[in-house]
């Protein structure tokens, strides 16, 4: 594809390191983007990572900028938009309060009968999203190579999720990041997110690209491609970077749209 209407991103590990904040580079990149098609971000992470990882690191970006940037938090359960004066939710899927405490004591309960409840933890293991529940084996902040280390097979990650699903009927039980178990409602994933912000905006999902770090089978991203939106995989952000420079090199300029 050499000229979407719409280009999305996956956020840590594509866009950011782990939980970090986008480097100058790439909200450089992003607002150029937004000069010409619009950009939409979707993650597992939740609102307020979104707040600080991306949108405090565009505070100068103008109005049309801003109004074309799209953010979908927890898989696109959440939906934030710029009103002319701050980003605020066109929609939010929230669990219920029991759909939460079942699931928070699922992961709690299968994770240590597992032996998968650490004890050195960069952080919170378990996290409300509101929309989503998350479970992080190392903390939400643990550091991105104790991440990878943790289970680069996937194997953890799987064993958890098989013995969680039986539990929860009618949620949805999927392996997220590098250390991490998510939790929505059933059917959610960013295949849900991607539908919907294709009929929030009126851009077919074939109009779209999008750039992920796990497009792998199994991985976080594989639903995007599977619907059928053109995508890019990449390995950290300063690979998304070098392929955003060849992307923005074969869009019209602002003044030609």
């Amino acid at each position: 594809m050499t000229s979407p209407r719409l280009v999305a991103f996956d956020l840590d590990d594509t866009l950011a390191p782990s939980k970090g904040q986008i480097d100058d580079r790439i909200a450089d990149l992003l607002r150029e983007l937004l000069r010409r098609v619009d950009v939409a971000i979707i993650s597992g992470g939740n609102e307020a990572q979104f707040r600080s990882q991306v949108i405090a690191r565009l505070g100068d970006a103008d109005a049309t900028e801003q109004a074309r940037l799209h953010l979908l938090p927890t898989c696109g359960t959440r939906y934030l938009r710029h009103d002319g004066t701050e980003y605020t939710a066109v929609y939010a899927h929230d669990l219920t309060d029991e759909e939460k405490t079942s699931a928070l004591t699922a992961l709690r309960e299968e994770a240590e009968r597992l032996g998968l409840w650490e004890s050195k933890t960069w952080g919170e293991i378990l996290e409300d999203r509101g929309s989503q529940i998350t479970f992080s084996a190392l903390g939400q902040q643990a550091p991105r190579e104790a991440k990878h280390a943790w289970d680069a097979s996937g194997e953890k990650r799987a064993l958890l999720r098989d013995a969680v699903a039986p539990r929860l009927p009618g949620l949805e039980v999927r392996s997220g990041g590098s250390t991490s178990i998510d939790i929505t409602r059933a059917g959610i994933d960013k295949a849900f997110g991607m539908q919907k912000l294709a009929e929030h905006t009126g851009i077919r999902l074939t109009e779209m690209l999008f750039y992920g770090d796990r497009l792998d089978e199994g991985g976080n991203d594989y639903p995007v491609l599977a619907i059928g939106v053109p995508s890019i995989a990449v390995d950290g952000w300063e690979d998304t970077a070098d392929k955003l420079d060849a992307l923005l090199a074969t869009l019209p300029e602002p003044a030609a749209l």
